[in-house]
């Protein structure tokens, strides 16, 4: 039964449910309920199932940036041990989905589009036999002749705006530079990034006479029903998606990608379970990369610092037809004040894999250059980048007026400076030495938008007296099992012991899936109500009202009456649906979480060599729902932000568009040797605006502008101002001051 609510967010929910419940669950650092079998290696990841008969699949890549398949000789390996068919169906899709349009991919693997393009698929009994025949695999193609640029930079490279990314713009922005009396214009690059996922993309594909069951790995499961329907021309209601444990998606896995499909195309014509791992090499060759940018800043401020013109301009980079376009400007818009600005993002159309969500897309790389110029212009002015900061927060939304809902940035910077010991730093640069190694600290501001999207979840209090929540939506490593459950365990009164979650099922009601930092607000919500219509109706088993009704431990009592839940159950369980969208307060008010970042790092005088020596981050997202799994996604988004500032950078040999450094080996995410200490202060609010829950997403705050303050300490450290991520020995060394000068 679907619960009486609106399903549309329309009005921001002042009551604050959670806040009057009395089991005393939400908010609490729990466990996560799945974390024993993670650890014990007994949750079963999309290529562990065992299916009975089941057999190899390995994607074949093209290895020409652009053309058509002419021919593919099967028959040279037909014959290999095992191999039991060579398939390039025009269904399997050569270019990864982003996922939240919910659209098939681009499809017809017989054009290839960029050099890794998966062009066919080898099967054969066994994974060995299947990779060897793959690699023996030869394929003829005819080059084509109008190619498209590799180089987002060259001057062939089609240059065109995102249909959906209009230009912000407001007064006179060039006018306001030539008044300033402090500005700057400066040049900014970010490099492409992978999203690096633990766990490969892998698929297996059965059907059960005409339907199609897909064990994956997978982020937006509602999403991908409708892309693979899509594909193979089928109604959605004839596929099933499982994926109860994800490795890790930052971004990858929103969309569906080549394996899927090709597993259950090569499964419909075996007639037998088919498995599609991609290799770490594949992954990094044919899923979404982040895309490269270049970003102008141009801020320009009256005598007291305070902004009266912000420019930032970026050019990005995807294929030709590909709808998405890396939103840099996103917290640009309603971070800071300056009524003369003017936020502008164009698109470059070249050959290379497709560029899609990443890792908070928009923030993480459009922060941190803002963060790094809002520091020039600073040190500028010659005020303290705090104070700067500070004195440019804009009541309203410059240009379109929206209120904030609520904004704890100011908050964030003061707690988290007197925690880092700001107070400490010395504004010079150059100012400390220690042995070799030069010291600074930097800051940077942290902002993200907030999300709520279409959800739904299922909760039944069953007769025993024990809860039972049910949703489709998936846990990526966040701590979904563990927040559904506290949700429904606090409104229905219930230990988290007695609260079950089943997750990662398309035959359970649709959630809003992993990405985007909304998973837990949307889906969460819609646990929240459908926990609202049970208590509702025990309320009235009880001759009371839902506001008067309390509940704990399984007790439930109203005007001091008092009854068992499994007394008022009598023998039937209890079930609702709860629901959820996005209404007028996504338009009414601008949502954001917030935080700020300190970084203190030590610079080599000799080598240029950069270390984080601490971090601490301070951050504003609305109700903490699990103290935890919330530390632990800012930390897992201050670690890339680490990884961003120093070591990360896909690189693309420009002669032909192939990726040089395609695994781990190569393409350098952070260890455990460039992390040090990192301190997590979390601010608690509510924000009724945001969710029923009065919280926001906090996913992907860690890592919005991290990097930026990364960027900051070295200059303070050193002197050196690198316009060019990631901040490597090369960019830093000869801007280094004399090593032997303050050697004493």
């Amino acid at each position: 039964m679907r619960i009486p609510l609106a399903d549309l967010y329309n009005t921001p929910d002042e009551r604050n449910l959670l806040d009057t419940m009395k089991q005393g669950v939400i908010g609490k650092p729990l466990d996560r309920p799945e974390g024993p079998l993670k650890v014990s290696g007994t949750a079963t990841y999309s290529a562990e199932w065992k299916l009975d008969g089941c057999v190899e699949g390995m994607l074949v890549l093209a290895d020409i940036p652009q053309g058509t398949v002419k021919t593919i000789h099967r028959d040279a390996i037909l014959g290999m041990p095992g191999v039991l068919a060579v398939l390039a169906d025009e269904a399997m899709v050569r270019r990864s989905a982003q996922g939240t349009a919910g659209k098939a991919p681009v499809q017809d693997v017989h054009t290839v589009d960029y050099f890794g393009q998966p062009v066919a698929l080898v099967v054969a009994d066994t994974f060995e036999q299947a990779r060897d025949a793959a690699l023996a695999l030869r394929v003829d193609y005819d080059a084509a002749e109008d190619r498209v640029a590799f180089d987002p930079q060259s001057p062939d490279a089609e240059v065109e705006q995102p249909s959906d990314q209009k230009p912000v713009k407001g007064g006179d922005l060039d006018q306001a530079m030539r008044d300033a009396a402090f500005s700057i214009d400066v040049e900014y690059d970010t490099p492409g990034h992978a999203s690096a996922a633990m766990e490969p993309h892998a698929t297996i594909a059965h059907w059960e006479d005409d339907h199609l069951i897909l064990r994956g790995s997978y982020q937006m499961l509602a999403f991908n029903v409708k892309e693979i329907a899509d594909c193979l021309s089928m109604s959605t209601k004839k596929v099933r998606i499982i994926a109860p444990y994800v490795g890790g998606g930052f971004g990858s896995k929103l969309g569906i990608t080549h394996e899927a499909v090709a597993a259950a195309i090569a499964s419909k014509e075996l007639g037998r379970p088919v498995r599609v791992v991609m290799t770490r090499q594949q992954v990094f060759q044919t899923v979404m990369r982040r895309s490269e940018t270049r970003q102008r800043v141009r801020l320009a401020a009256d005598p007291a610092g305070r902004i009266i013109g912000l420019g930032h301009e970026a050019l990005v980079s995807n294929l030709p037809a590909e709808d998405f376009a890396e939103p840099v400007t996103q917290a640009t818009e309603f971070l800071y004040g300056g009524e003369n600005r003017l936020l502008k993002v164009d698109v470059a159309r070249i050959c290379r894999m497709t560029a899609g969500s990443v890792r908070a897309p928009g923030e993480a790389v459009g922060m941190q250059v803002l963060e790094a110029a809002m520091d020039e212009l600073a040190e500028k002015v010659g005020i303290d980048p705090i104070v700067l900061r500070k004195r440019n927060l804009p009541a309203k939304v410059p240009v379109e007026g929206t209120p904030y809902s609520s904004r704890m940035l100011v908050e964030a910077l003061e707690q988290g400076a007197a925690q880092f010991g700001w107070n400490k730093r010395k504004a010079a640069p150059c100012e400390t030495r220690e042995g070799d190694w030069w010291i600074g600290m930097g800051v940077a501001s942290a902002a993200r938008v907030n999300m709520l999207i279409p959800a739904e979840a299922r909760v039944t209090l069953k007769a025993d007296g024990t809860a039972l929540v049910e949703t489709d939506q998936t846990d990526i490593g966040t701590g979904s099992y563990a927040i559904l459950g506290q949700i429904a365990g606090e409104m229905l009164g219930l230990p988290i012991s007695r609260v079950k979650v089943v997750l990662g099922d398309t035959t359970l009601p649709p959630g809003a899936g992993s990405g985007g930092s909304f998973g837990a607000i949307s889906t969460g919500s819609a646990v929240l109500r459908a926990c609202e219509a049970i208590r509702t109706k025990l309320a009235r088993k009880m001759d009371g009202d839902a506001e008067t009704l309390e509940i704990r431990d399984g007790m439930a009592s109203v005007d001091g009456r008092q009854r068992s839940l499994v007394d008022l159950l009598e023998g039937e369980d209890m079930a609702e649906i709860g629901s959820i969208k996005p209404g007028k307060t996504f338009k009414d008010f601008s949502q954001a979480s917030y935080g700020a970042f300190f970084a203190e790092v030590g610079v080599h005088a000799f080598t240029g060599e950069v270390r984080v020596r601490r971090m601490t981050g301070a951050f504003g997202f609305g109700r903490v729902l699990n103290a935890k799994t919330a530390r632990s996604q800012c930390l897992g988004g201050m670690v890339w932000g680490i990884g961003s500032a120093l070591t990360e950078e896909l690189a693309f040999d420009l002669r032909d568009g192939h990726l040089v450094n395609h695994d781990l080996a190569e393409y350098h995410v952070p260890v455990h040797a460039d992390v040090p200490a990192l301190e997590v202060i979390l601010l608690e609010e509510r924000d009724a605006a945001a969710s029923p829950l009065q919280a926001k997403g906090v996913g992907e705050l860690g890592i919005c502008g991290a990097a930026g303050a990364i960027a900051n300490a070295v200059r303070n450290a050193c002197g050196v101002r690198v316009r060019s991520f990631p901040l490597t020995l090369d960019k830093i060394i000869p801007h280094l001051p004399d090593p032997f000068a303050s050697a004493a």
